[in-house]
């Protein structure tokens, strides 16, 4: 259940919930409203994702400047992306420059997304500045959002199913180093023997 509300799969935690009696730690109603959020993210409605993220907790983005700060990032890639140039540095100027006075982690982040200016669609851009505009950009910044979401709604930000697997993991690799044991194939859930 955990899982399935977390990462946002919202008829299957109701019908899991409804199969096991089981109830859910969240609203289901909130898990559709951050799966919107997300959704406008991916496609780049920066300003969709900031109005229902204000429809559903005001706080959230008043009490977190890093996360806002990111959205207005993301918003300024997009005026990018689209090649609205003007809009681009005028958005940058008015919303950007004030809070990289603030933080000198907001102002790397600024020139970095600024720098695409330089580079537009260019094959010469360095990695670090060409990812900006890459979907996992836009995947990047629903997934912050979705955890400070999360927070807001007294939710862990990670599946505990997520956690148990690093665990499993980290002790079977552990245990390798000094016996030979059963180790579980994640790919099809048979056990092999691992030596030392």
């Amino acid at each position: 259940m955990d899982y399935l509300v977390i990462e946002g799969y919202k008829s299957a935690a109701e019908e899991f919930s409804r199969e096991t009696g089981m109830e859910s730690p969240v609203d289901f109603d909130s898990i559709e409203s951050r799966m919107n959020i997300r959704e406008a993210l991916h496609r780049g409605d920066v300003s969709d994702a900031i109005t229902r993220i204000n429809d559903l907790n005001p706080e959230i983005l008043d009490t977190n400047q890093a996360l806002y700060f990111k959205l207005q990032q993301q918003k300024l890639i997009e005026y990018i992306r689209e090649g609205n140039i003007t809009e681009a540095l005028q958005f940058a100027q008015e919303e950007l420059a004030p809070r990289g006075e603030e933080s000198p982690e907001f102002l790397s982040e600024l020139e970095r997304t600024m720098t695409l200016l330089a580079f537009q669609s260019s094959p010469l851009a360095p990695t670090a500045i060409s990812e900006l505009l890459s979907p996992a950009q836009r995947m990047k910044t629903a997934g912050e959002v979705n955890a400070a979401v999360l927070e807001s709604l007294s939710q862990g930000k990670e599946a505990k199913l997520i956690g148990l697997l690093k665990v499993l993991s980290w002790g079977e690799s552990m245990l390798s180093e000094r016996a030979e044991f059963p180790k579980l194939n994640m790919s099809d859930g048979s056990f092999t023997y691992e030596s030392k």
